[in-house]
């Protein structure tokens, strides 16, 4: 018996095989001092390890202060996913580096190599300076919709004393680089110094440390805990108890080696931001909303009707962006609602002449609120255990 098939063509369609937009959350920048470097100044430049930061913002292959920072950030595990080096043009002038790093829409963390010093606001024509460069640069980016985080350092070098934590977070101190956006993480490492996998330097840049160590880390770990490599902090600088309590309790990350972790070793001693905003005073907090806002604003970019069904996709689109993450734990729910798709869903003969009004003024000017709900469950930073003895 003979059997004919019929042939059969088959056409793949890849139409909806649209690529996913995703910004990595791990992108840092260290801008700094390197005289005479080979690199153009307030040029972004990508390295992927020691022999880059020497032969691009070394000097004569000697180390510079941007070169040392960017080891330290070389120096973590795991490191970044991109780490950009930008050259002032002159010693610390800070503000037209920054200004060469604005094009660069994927960085997630900004420091300034060995800087201390808070230095000025701008004032009219005159720049800012320092640490308030700094500052400024990430809240101006972010609210421009580049969403950044700044990374600095109280000086290693301020002596112990009494008032230590006081003093440092003076109004007239690093207290004037508290963010109202939640914007500035500030560590405090004192007397810390590079220990041998890094470039000796007599002040270690802690801020780039950090930096590199929390950039590594997916946006919804908790960073208390987490390892900082290439730093030492000799046992009579350390931070005594109640600094650490102190220095945490207004935002302030300081660097620790606890006998409760084996071994030895410094490690980040809170996670909370510089900031005076209560609902971003974790440093995850920030990153994930920033990783789900970018998400969002790629996801949701394209064509979509003010109809029922244009409107029902674009609440589809959404779900498919944050169903993902709440499968992988970075969320525990979400909800979306969009209050224009309700009122499309009813018959127009059913519609009140303020819901005709609504139908008609979104159409008029193109636009369509559509409301996010997102419940997030942070990593647990304190665990209260009382311990009860009983006869």
């Amino acid at each position: 018996m003979t059997t004919f098939v019929q042939p059969v063509d088959v056409v793949i369609d890849t139409s909806a095989l649209v690529p996913v937009a995703r910004r990595s959350p791990g992108v840092v920048a260290v801008v700094g001092d390197a005289d005479g470097a080979t690199a153009p100044v307030s040029t972004p430049l990508v390295i992927t390890g020691h022999a880059d930061a020497i032969a691009l913002f070394g000097k004569a292959g000697a180390a510079t202060p941007l070169s040392r920072s960017l080891d330290l950030v070389l120096a973590q595990d795991p490191r970044p996913s991109k780490i950009y080096g930008v050259r002032t043009p002159a010693a610390g002038n800070y503000a037209a580096a920054l200004t060469g790093l604005e094009a660069a829409d994927d960085v997630t963390f900004v420091c300034l190599a060995g800087e201390t010093n808070v230095g000025s606001a701008t004032d009219g024509a005159t720049p800012a300076t320092g640490l308030r460069a700094l500052a400024e640069h990430v809240e101006t980016q972010s609210a421009a919709g580049n969403r950044r985080l700044a990374v600095a350092m109280i000086d290693p070098a301020t002596a112990p004393s009494a008032t230590y934590v006081d003093t440092v977070l003076a109004a007239n101190s690093y207290g004037a680089l508290r963010s109202a956006t939640g914007r500035m993480v500030l560590v405090a490492a004192r007397g810390a110094t590079t220990d041998e996998t890094v470039d000796p330097n007599p002040v270690a840049d802690a801020a780039a440390a950090v930096m590199g160590a929390i950039a590594g880390l997916a946006p919804a770990a908790g960073v208390v805990l987490e390892r900082v490599r290439g730093l030492t902090m000799p046992i009579t600088q350390q931070y005594a108890p109640s600094e650490v309590t102190g220095l945490a309790g207004q935002g302030v990350i300081p660097l620790v080696d606890p006998a409760l972790v084996p071994g030895t070793g410094l490690f980040l001693g809170d996670g909370g931001t510089f900031s005076s905003d209560p609902a971003r005073n974790y440093v995850d907090i920030c990153r994930v909303l920033d990783d789900i806002e970018f998400r969002l604003r790629a996801g949701l970019a394209g064509d979509a009707s003010i109809t029922k069904a244009g409107l029902t996709s674009v609440r589809v689109r959404v779900e498919g962006i944050l169903g993902p993450l709440q499968l992988g734990e970075v969320i525990d729910d979400f909800s979306v609602t969009v209050p224009l798709l309700a009122i499309l869903a009813l018959p127009e003969t059913a519609r009140t002449a303020a819901e005709e009004a609504q139908v008609a003024t979104a159409r008029r000017t193109r636009q369509v609120s559509v409301l996010i709900g997102i419940t997030y469950g942070p990593a647990v930073h304190r665990l209260n255990v009382t311990l009860a003895a009983r006869r």
